[in-house]
């Protein structure tokens, strides 16, 4: 069982489904309302632990009401909590999320005690980053907390990916010798100034990302797929025919997948197929970490699709 460190962000996740999102001023009559626990980080460590992998997760959370929705999911998927503080001063991080009938979503993230998490407490699990496989993170966080991760995978030798989501402006010299960049097209934009929409522009911006010092690019699209560069050679990988209702947590999904497939040695094109049926498997069901799916089924939907497999 491979162990992949996880440092990111705990949120508890209130999510209201409607057929259209109201103009500003209206109200639109809902279908749903559910609750669950979602933050990026812990969308992440959730996917790669129903995958097969030993997930430590570093975090932190309030102590209030919306902290049982992220210690009773921890219990119920068998998942370690040893390294999830608890503040003393802000409530637990939580996200106010739409989701329209065509699965799109929009959504408010309150960041709450994830702000909080320090270097300090990332560091506290220094032994995990020595013998893991990889290391993933994303900027939910205190950038405190994100500096620190990259600090300690760099000094122990182990693979990062930086999912640099939810966009933020970041100190100068975060990305560099970064092993894998994860942005979707919307941060891609913002983090190139150019906001991809085919392979070419996706090219163009990938040449952008690895000046950076990147070593690797990985840009999601969406039902799109997602391209790919390594400063060498790169392209473009079709997502599957799996029909979405609920797009949340679509990249989480897929970073989690990535990071198992990585982490097992798959090559990069290989895990990024695998990456994409865990994500489009994700999106056909409702919720964000709830919505992550077991090895088996990524697996048969990456033979049927891509005619591959991967050994975790």
């Amino acid at each position: 069982m491979k162990k992949i460190v996880v440092a990111g962000s705990l949120v508890a996740d209130v999510t209201g489904y409607c057929p259209r999102f109201p103009v500003t001023g209206e109200s639109v009559i809902g279908k749903a309302l559910r609750f669950g626990a979602g933050g990026k980080g812990n969308n992440q460590a959730t996917a790669a632990a129903r995958l097969g992998a030993r997930v430590v997760m570093i975090g932190k959370m309030g102590s209030d009401l919306l902290s049982h929705v992220i210690s009773d999911h921890y219990r119920q998927e068998n998942m370690d909590m040893a390294y999830i503080a608890t503040s003393g001063i802000h409530e637990t991080g939580a996200a106010i999320i739409e989701v329209d009938e065509n699965g799109d979503n929009r959504i408010i993230i309150v960041k709450g005690a994830n702000d909080e998490l320090t270097a300090a407490e990332v560091a506290r699990a220094e032994r995990e980053f020595e013998s893991c496989e990889l290391v993933l993170t994303q900027l939910e966080t205190g950038m405190e907390a994100v500096l620190e991760c990259k600090r300690l995978a760099e000094k122990h030798k182990k693979p990062i990916i930086i999912n640099p989501a939810p966009y933020q402006p970041v100190p100068d010299g975060l990305f560099e010798g970064i092993d894998y960049l994860t942005p979707n097209e919307t941060e891609t934009g913002y983090l190139t100034g150019l906001l991809p929409e085919d392979e070419a522009d996706c090219q163009t911006c990938a040449g952008k990302l690895l000046g950076f010092g990147v070593k690797n690019v990985i840009i999601t699209m969406g039902k799109k797929g997602a391209y790919w560069h390594d400063g060498k050679i790169g392209g473009m990988i079709p997502a599957t025919d799996l029909k979405p209702v609920d797009t949340t947590g679509a990249g989480d999904a897929f970073n989690g997948g990535l990071a198992v497939a990585l982490a097992a040695g798959a090559p990069l094109e290989t895990a990024i197929q695998f990456a994409n049926c865990v994500a489009s498997i994700s999106v056909t069901r409702y919720g964000s970490a709830p919505s992550m799916p077991k090895l088996g089924e990524a697996l048969e939907l990456m033979a049927r699709f891509y005619h591959k497999t991967i050994t975790t």
